[in-house]
Order: structure tokens, then C-alpha cells, then sequence
């Protein structure tokens, strides 16, 4: 089962302490250990997003990101673990060692 754990940061959060990166260094180092790491990555500011949008045959681009909000998602993990309950128990790890909230979702296919 393959599941998506997007990090919720805001921009009223000051980036990671020391610390909190050194418990997310350790948190991928058991994903990949116990096999359970698809991917991982940080992610930039949105305010550094451009959205391109093409459904009309012309090429749009905007510059920040597509929904203006205070929360946004700042990082990823994508898992494939053998249950929902493992994947549920990794998203509770994720948030305690980024200290930050977390989404779970279900990735389709």
C-alpha cells in the first residue's frame, strides 16, 4: 500500500531547528532501513511557485503559488509499508519528528 505524508508548515513557523533536522535526518534513515521510503524531499516556499496553465491551447504562467493560504505543504514522504495502520503510525512519527502536521492520504493506482 503506497501513501502520501505531506508536511503542513505556515509561514508564521521559523524554519527547523537543528534538532528537528537531525530527528527527520534520523525518521528517512528508519524509512529507508525498514524499506518503507519511496521518496523524500523538502520543498521551497510556495511564494517561489509559478503556476503554468495550458487548457486553452495558450500558455499562462503566474507567478506564486496557485492558492494564496498561510498553510502550505513544505515537504514529502512517499511510502509503500504492508498496512494503513503502519502507514498511520509513520505519518504520527513524521509529525513528532519534523514537528510540524502532517497529512496521510491513500495514493491511487
Amino acid at each position: 500500500m503506497r501513501f502520501l505524508i505531506s508536511v503542513i508548515d505556515s509561514q508564521s513557523r521559523s524554519q527547523h531547528t537543528p534538532e528537528e533536522v537531525a530527528a527527520i535526518d534520523s525518521f528517512n534513515e528508519f524509512l529507508v532501513a525498514k524499506g518503507y521510503r519511496i521518496l523524500a524531499v523538502g520543498l521551497e516556499d510556495p511564494k517561489s511557485a509559478k503556476v503554468f496553465d495550458y487548457r486553452t491551447g495558450e500558455n499562462s504562467i503566474t507567478s506564486g503559488p496557485f492558492l494564496a493560504a498561510n498553510e502550505f505543504t513544505s515537504g514529502i514522504w512517499m511510502i509503500d509499508v504492508p498496512t494503513l495502520e503502519v502507514a498511520e503510525e509513520l505519518a504520527a512519527q513524521g509529525s513528532q519528528a519534523c514537528n510540524r502536521r502532517v497529512e496521510l492520504r491513500a495514493i491511487i493506482g
